[in-house]
């Protein structure tokens, strides 16, 4: 292909101030800013409280792959997309002691205690995902892309400890906390480069700024788009174009269903409304209403964003300490009062489904990029995913092995298909290695850090 032909991907899906990117295809090359292999993308998604221990831990490095945990069965058709190791300290907190919870997502991606000196203040360090985004957020539209299941408004004050602390991984500086979106309608809309509208963080854009009729338009300039293509890029916008279309539908089914909800609270019908009935009030996703399908649509984007090179750096924080619960396991008791569970046989049981739930949906993320191609490969073989959660068992809050799961290659950096189960190493060493293994460079440690962790490599 000749250098003119080399235009940039988002030249082609523009028009009302609106453009969506495209996927890596080789026709189209892109633009002269990757000269050989696609970008190495970064995500982490977080649960907290930690895990049953005998129902996550594999048996052994031997068994790994053919007789996973129950906690790991929803992975077991990417296991050899994955690497588990057992043997990364978190952060000891003391002289937090009475502050586990407050920590525990604090220190996640810091591996760094806040300032005890100013407590009622953000004061902690720029978190993992945050050195990344400084290095690479100027090759994408957004630096970083922050998402999260609940709102990031817990209140409380565990040794005196400011509140976002309970509810925020993505540290931008030591005193600045990146806020995470939790409407998924919004993740679209900024996908599209649609300007935000209305209210920011957590409320729900008017349901016209992505609407029917602008999907049509971008949708239509890609079809005259696919007449350029060979047929091997045809088949990867088709499948491009398809995501856009489900996770659209998906996030209109989900905010049809809360508002023809909200009517019938309200005593009136959708189809039969009247000037005096109450209007629909803002959409969010009720916590424990399918928070399955919920959690999918924000995976779907993230898969999304980094398909298109949208972003290269993510988090999604599945759920914050305290708070969460779970009806669509079938109880509703708060994940937060069960971890408490005293060797309860009933209260491990639903400590241990919610893992699994929780694994599930990092499962069918994982398991959506693996299927996707790129480069001669797939998409998770140049990401970097992590699981995990910030204290290894929720009854004691123990912190000596911190339970994590690496999805994806690194673009070649990392060796999976493995379970360690001896890794001497922390937090820190593990967050550094892998901005290491991302192609960051760092002038130093992430935190408590003092190595790289090199048997994780490929």
């Amino acid at each position: 292909m000749s250098k003119r032909e080399r235009i940039d991907r988002r030249a082609y899906l523009k028009g009302l101030g609106v453009s969506l990117a495209l996927p890596l295809m080789d026709s189209l090359g892109w633009a002269d800013t990757l000269k050989t292999k696609p970008p190495v993308r970064l995500g982490f998604m977080f649960m907290p409280h930690g895990v049953i221990m005998d129902q996550f831990w594999p048996a052994n490095a031997e068994s790994f792959l053919s007789t996973p945990p129950p906690a790991l069965e929803s992975l077991r058709p990417v296991l050899d997309q994955c690497l588990m190791m057992k043997g990364i300290s978190g952060v000891p907190i003391a002289p937090f002691n009475g502050a586990p919870h407050a920590l525990e997502l604090s220190t996640w991606l810091t591996a760094t205690l806040p300032a005890a000196d100013k407590r009622n203040e953000i004061n902690i360090a720029i978190s993992a995902d945050q050195i990344a985004a400084n290095h690479v957020g100027a090759f994408t539209a957004l630096p970083s892309l922050e998402l999260a299941t609940m709102p990031q408004t817990w209140k409380e004050n565990q040794e005196g400890l400011n509140e976002a602390y309970y509810s925020h991984c993505s540290f931008r500086s030591p005193t600045q906390a990146v806020p995470a979106e939790v409407n998924p309608r919004n993740v679209l809309s900024r996908l599209f480069n649609k300007q935000e509208q209305a209210g920011g963080a957590g409320q729900a854009s008017p349901l016209s700024a992505l609407d029917r009729s602008l999907l049509d338009i971008v949708l239509g300039g890609a079809r005259d788009l696919r007449r350029t293509l060979p047929s091997s890029d045809q088949r990867k916008l088709d499948e491009y174009l398809d995501s856009v279309r489900s996770v659209e539908r998906r996030i209109a089914a989900i905010e049809y269903r809360h508002k023809e909800a909200a009517l019938e609270k309200a005593g009136a019908r959708s189809s039969k409304r009247h000037a005096s009935d109450s209007p629909p009030i803002e959409i969010r996703i009720p916590e424990g209403e399918k928070r399955s399908e919920y959690m999918q649509v924000m995976c779907d984007l993230n898969v999304l964003a980094f398909q298109t090179d949208t972003t290269r750096v993510s988090t999604y924080i599945g759920s914050t300490p305290n708070g969460a619960s779970y009806p669509e396991l079938g109880f509703n008791d708060q994940h937060h009062s069960n971890t408490h569970h005293n060797n309860d046989p009933e209260k491990v049981r639903k400590i241990a489904r919610i893992t699994e739930f929780n694994i599930a949906q990092f499962a069918y993320m994982v398991k959506k990029m693996h299927g996707l191609r790129e480069a001669g490969g797939t998409l998770l073989d140049n990401c970097i995913m992590m699981w995990g959660s910030g204290l290894e068992d929720g009854n004691k809050h123990t912190r000596e092995n911190l339970p994590f799961v690496i999805a994806g290659k690194g673009g070649g950096s990392i060796k999976t298909g493995r379970f360690l189960p001896d890794v001497k190493g922390n937090q820190g060493d593990l967050l550094t290695t892998l901005l290491a293994c991302a192609g960051i460079p760092i002038d130093r440690p992430v935190g408590i850090a003092t190595k790289q962790l090199e048997e994780i490599k490929a």
